[in-house]
């Protein structure tokens, strides 16, 4: 992941409602969640939702798909490990990370900034 793309993806994930629309997606799973069923997980007026999910589109973080009528979205888990992997790329310079630290990946061979 380029630096760019790290920073919108934080970028939209920065805001609260955002944030939160995101999580929901993750926990949902690959299949996603149809926009009306989101917007009532979140309690939104449907056009705020559109702006928030916009966002999520622009950066990657999320994709959506026409059923028939309905719009169901779904959150981008290939984006999601790659933001993940871009900032952990280099945890503990390579070395053994401490206690607490299991979360952090090995380096990843060929990944740049």
């Amino acid at each position: 992941m380029k630096t760019a793309a790290a920073l919108s993806a934080l970028s939209a994930l920065a805001q609260e409602t955002r944030l939160a629309a995101f999580r929901v997606l993750v926990q949902t799973g690959p299949e996603g969640l149809p926009v009306g069923a989101l917007q009532k997980r979140l309690k939104l007026a449907a056009p705020t939702l559109s702006a928030h999910l916009n966002v999520l589109r622009a950066a990657n973080l999320v994709s959506d798909r026409r059923e028939g009528r309905v719009i169901r979205v779904s959150a981008d888990y290939r984006q999601m490990d790659a933001l993940v992997a871009y900032l952990s790329e280099n945890c503990c310079a390579g070395a053994p990370c401490g206690p607490g630290a299991a979360a952090c990946p090995p380096p990843h061979k060929g990944s740049k900034p």
